[in-house]
C-alpha cells in the first residue's frame, strides 16, 4: 500500500499563524491565555529549520482602521475604534525571538496587497485577510513552486486560524504535522479530529531530533 502521510522533512517548511504580539503577548489587545507559554519550544523550532535549510512561513492577520478589511465578527469592534492587530503598530508585529538576526520591519505596504515579505534566507511573511492561510493568498503558489509536500503546523489559537489552515491544507493533499506544544488553545478532541484527516501530531523536540537526523 502506498503511505501519503507520512511526513517527509526533507521537502517540509514549518508555518505559523498568527503568532502576533496582540495575540500572545500579556495584556495584548486580543491576548489568548496561554500563547505566551509555547514560545520557547516555537523558538526553538524555527532555530532548528533555519539550521536544516527549511523555509519558515510567518502567517499574519492585520485589520485596518476604518474595519474594510475586517471579518464580520469583529468589524463593529474596530469601525468603532478598537485598535486589533493594526498595520504598521507593535502589536501586529510578532515576537523579535521567532525573527532571524537582522530581520528588516515588516512591510505593511507590500503584505496588504498580498505579495510576499522575506526576513531573510528561510523566512517568509503573508497576510491573510481571513482565518484560512490559503484564502486569497498566493500560500499554495508559494509551496508548489518550492516542491514543498509537508508542512508542519505551529502558532496561536488553534480553534481558528491555525485549525481552518490546516483543513485547508488537507484539501490541497499536503502531508501534515502538528507541533502540539508550540500551538496555543489545543485541546483533546481537536487533536483526535486532526488525527482523523491524516495529521501527524508531534512534540517540538520529536520534529527538531528529525530534522537533525536528515
Amino acid at each position: 500500500m502506498s503511505d501519503y502521510l507520512s511526513p517527509h522533512y526533507a521537502q517540509s517548511v514549518l508555518i505559523i499563524i498568527d503568532f502576533q504580539n496582540d495575540c500572545v503577548l500579556p495584556g495584548g489587545a486580543m491576548e489568548i491565555p496561554g500563547s505566551i507559554d509555547v514560545l520557547p519550544a516555537l523558538t526553538a523550532l524555527c532555530q532548528h529549520m533555519r539550521s536544516a535549510g527549511r523555509p519558515i512561513f510567518h502567517i499574519v492577520r492585520a485589520y485596518l482602521p476604518d474595519g474594510s478589511n475586517v471579518d464580520l465578527c469583529r468589524r463593529s469592534a474596530v469601525e468603532a475604534g478598537a485598535s486589533l492587530l493594526t498595520p504598521f503598530k507593535e502589536g501586529a508585529d510578532f515576537p523579535d525571538a521567532l525573527k532571524p538576526l537582522g530581520a528588516p520591519p515588516l512591510d505593511w505596504e507590500m503584505l496588504l496587497t498580498g505579495n510576499e515579505q522575506h526576513l531573510g534566507d528561510c523566512d517568509h511573511v503573508l497576510y491573510k485577510p481571513r482565518w484560512g492561510a490559503f484564502y486569497q493568498t498566493p500560500l499554495e503558489h508559494i509551496l508548489r513552486t518550492l516542491a514543498i509536500d509537508t508542512l508542519i503546523f505551529a502558532g496561536c489559537n488553534f480553534p481558528n486560524c491555525p485549525r481552518t489552515s490546516m483543513y485547508e491544507a488537507s484539501e490541497r493533499d499536503f502531508r501534515l504535522v502538528l507541533a502540539q506544544d508550540a500551538m496555543s488553545g489545543l485541546y483533546p478532541q481537536g487533536i483526535d479530529e486532526l488525527k482523523n484527516i491524516g495529521v501527524h501530531v508531534k512534540n517540538s523536540q520529536d520534529i527538531i531530533s528529525t530534522l537533525v537526523k536528515g
